[in-house]
């Protein structure tokens, strides 16, 4: 069932998002009277499962989710239809239109993409708000995973600054760390300031690591597992953990550490329950794991409220900051030192970051996260790629001459061969990990 979820809330999302991009080359195309052929949801290749025609377009939706596309008069496209080419230009063809109005109808896509980002930020920011954990507030420190242990954190280390800049929002500071490509970070640790040094060797493993910092937790049981040791042993919600054996625990780490060397071994667990201190025997799963959900009820949040016209600006920064740090992960990608080409995934990996069940605050998070990446790779200067077309456009603008159509021709080929090797790539490595896993 959660796959299912997960599935419609990829294609939905991604129908929202590429009706409307195609819906902004389409707007700018009949703003300036240039005939659109066709305007498909989905690619169509030999059949397409509806259409109907209005006026001079097609409308439809294809049977292959990978896009969409508006068919427009007298452009070189995906279509390859060299036919149309062959004969002169007619004024309602795009190859008739000024330079300036062909870059609008080029760029129409990226535009409305962009911008509907920042409304649904708006939007999430005036319904929900902003909710987070401040770096203030993480009384215990951080919890550090075993890469973060390798770099030099330490369980409790209290964050002070990056490269000299206080830390806002502890959830950020993985992502800071290679986006800023922050070089030290100063912590305190056990009542003294150490620095902790970013060595770049590092870099192509935080990439691919989820979860590297938390904030340092007690062991206070918010749920328990079906059909896990924690379950059969009668371990319960709200249940605090302060003994494994005989040594006195506090925080979730220390136990995930003793129970990771005690995987299917028995060892005792001395709980409060109430006013009460039980006992019971439990033995870690292969896994090092026991079954249990940990309360987030000892955690502060704190949480931003926005007026309508406070939202406005507040979700426009938002938006603007999410492009600034998804360029900066396209950088890394083209950075072979870093790695980071092995994290690039297709729609499976797309479709892992929608929940499992519905929620309409992760769903519009990511639909516009998604809308800023799906503007950011359009308008990359790739032939067949809207910034393909307008990379032209602007050598024909300085110049005052067109490529020839011939060259225009091969370009658009060579532009879809990048792209399918891409996709074939994006995808190749999410099957993969599949296998891996």
């Amino acid at each position: 069932m959660e796959i299912l979820v997960r599935v419609a809330q990829l294609l939905l999302s991604l129908s929202i998002l590429v009706l409307l991009h195609e819906g902004g080359h389409f707007l700018f195309a009949k703003l300036f009277k240039t005939r659109v052929e066709k305007f498909y949801l989905f690619f169509d290749p030999w059949f397409s499962l509806f259409k109907f025609k209005k006026g001079e377009t097609e409308y439809g939706v294809g049977w292959l989710p990978l896009g969409g596309y508006v068919k427009i008069a007298g452009m070189m496209d995906e279509s390859m239809d060299k036919e149309q080419l062959k004969e002169p230009a007619q004024p309602w063809e795009f190859r008739a239109k000024p330079s300036w109005q062909r870059l609008l109808i080029m760029i129409g896509g990226v535009l409305v993409n962009f911008v509907l980002a920042l409304f649904i930020y708006i939007a999430v920011l005036y319904t929900w708000g902003e909710e987070y954990i401040a770096n203030k507030d993480v009384t215990y420190g951080i919890q550090a995973d075993s890469l973060a242990q390798r770099i030099g954190f330490c369980n409790g280390d209290k964050i002070i600054s990056l490269d000299g800049k206080p830390l806002e929002n502890i959830a950020t500071l993985q992502g800071d760390i290679i986006f800023n490509e922050v070089k030290n970070v100063k912590v305190e640790r056990d009542g003294k300031q150490v620095n902790v040094a970013i060595n770049k060797k590092f870099v192509p493993e935080i990439l691919k690591a989820k979860g590297m910092f938390g904030p340092r937790a007690k062991y206070i049981v918010e749920d328990v597992a079906k059909d896990m040791p924690a379950k059969a042993a009668g371990v319960k919600a709200g249940d605090r953990l302060i003994k494994v054996d005989t040594v006195s625990m506090t925080f979730v780490d220390e136990y995930r550490t003793y129970f990771s060397k005690h995987k299917n071994k028995k060892v005792a667990l001395t709980i409060v329950r109430g006013k009460d201190t039980v006992n019971f025997s439990v033995a870690p799963n292969n896994d090092g794991l026991i079954g249990t959900a940990l309360s987030l009820n000892q955690f502060k949040f704190s949480k931003i409220e926005y007026g309508f016209w406070a939202s406005i600006p507040a979700g426009i920064g938002h938006g603007f900051d999410k492009t600034v740090n998804y360029v900066k992960q396209l950088k890394l990608i083209f950075s072979p030192e870093t790695k980071a080409y092995e994290s690039l995934g297709g729609f499976i990996a797309i479709g892992k970051f929608f929940p499992g069940t519905w929620d309409w605050y992760l769903f519009w998070n990511m639909t516009a996260f998604l809308s800023i990446i799906l503007a950011v790779m359009n308008i990359l200067p790739i032939p067949a790629l809207d910034g393909g077309h307008v990379m032209f456009l602007l050598y024909e603008i300085v110049t005052r001459r067109k490529p020839s159509e011939k060259f225009m021709e091969y370009a658009q080929i060579v532009g879809m061969v990048i792209l399918f090797a891409l996709l074939i790539f994006a995808n190749g490595n999410d099957i993969v990990k599949l296998f891996k896993h």
